[in-house]
């Protein structure tokens, strides 16, 4: 149940530098290029991603932006909707007005035509009560032992987590991450990869050592092998990985900086696993402050 070999991709029309999340998300940043170099070498990032994943064995469910409303943060659509093994669909509120037009049901109904999708739990409405919950961006799933990780921010409420996990039969593991400048880390995938034999995270953003140890130990009674990576090493989203099914194995969908910044033993100990899959994704990362895991949405959801 970890891993799957289906996943969704939405091909950005607009993707710019938002606003609306820079102050919750430190891994922003503006560039000098002009909007047609960044459109540009955004459609060429993310037709290699696509097309390295496909490559790699990956089912690779592309869709296209709708050019209105015009949404920044399309290309992260794992913030608005997970798809489940038992044919549910959640769908989760967002912190950002402007990303609340990622929501598209139309994308729903035509995956519907190739997988079962039977029961929609929608979240949105808890929007208008200011209580946020942002996909697999706040929640990071272990789904073989049911455990949903997630560090609070203002983008992951807690009462809200609490009560999905009750839907959905998960144990709720939540806790503060801080970055090097003491500043709430506004997505759990940022410091935490769940795999299927191992966790890739950065144990030091977790100050509270009781906290830190509840995790720990969590992980240790899942039997998945922790690598610890340090804050310089998540700034180059280190932690922001994916582990999918590939055609012969298992693969790690992370970004060229990423998989640079790790060191020759992390490499050898994650290679042990699966095969590690670099994608050059920079200027996505660099003005969007997501990286490889937050472009994709898995689809647990079986197939036709």
């Amino acid at each position: 149940m970890q891993t799957t070999n289906n996943i969704l991709l939405v091909r950005p029309s607009n993707f710019v530098f938002n606003a609306e999340t820079a102050d919750s998300n430190a891994f922003q940043n503006v560039v000098t290029d002009s909007a047609e170099e960044i459109k540009q070498k955004v459609f060429n990032e993310f037709e290699s991603f696509a097309t390295t994943l496909k490559s790699k064995g990956v089912n690779v469910n592309v869709v296209d932006d709708t050019p209105t409303p015009q949404k920044p943060d399309a290309i992260f659509p794992n913030n608005w909707v997970t798809f489940h093994p038992d044919g549910t669909v959640i769908l989760y509120p967002m912190f950002a007005v402007n990303r609340r037009y990622e929501r598209r049901l139309d994308i729903v109904e035509s995956l519907k035509n190739n997988y079962i999708i039977n029961n929609i739990i929608d979240l949105s409405n808890y929007e208008a009560e200011n209580k946020f919950l942002e996909g697999t961006g706040s929640i990071v799933f272990d789904h073989d032992s049911k455990i949903a990780y997630a560090c609070l921010s203002p983008r992951t409420d807690k009462d809200l987590l609490i009560e999905l996990c009750k839907k959905i039969n998960y144990t709720p593991i939540y806790f503060f991450a801080l970055d090097e400048n003491g500043k709430e880390i506004y997505h759990t995938n940022v410091m935490m990869c769940v795999g299927k034999s191992f966790v890739v995270m950065c144990l030091s953003s977790i100050a509270n050592v009781d906290e830190r140890k509840s995790v720990i130990d969590c992980i240790t009674k899942s039997n998945k092998k922790i690598i610890d990576i340090s804050f310089e090493q998540m700034n180059h989203f280190a932690g922001n990985m994916l582990e999918l099914k590939g055609a012969d194995k298992n693969i790690l969908a992370l970004s060229k900086s990423s998989f640079d910044s790790l060191d020759a033993s992390q490499k050898q100990t994650i290679e042990a696993y699966c095969e590690l899959v670099p994608l050059n994704i920079k200027t996505i990362e660099t003005i969007g402050g997501g990286s490889a895991r937050c472009m994709i949405a898995e689809i647990f959801s079986q197939k036709k």
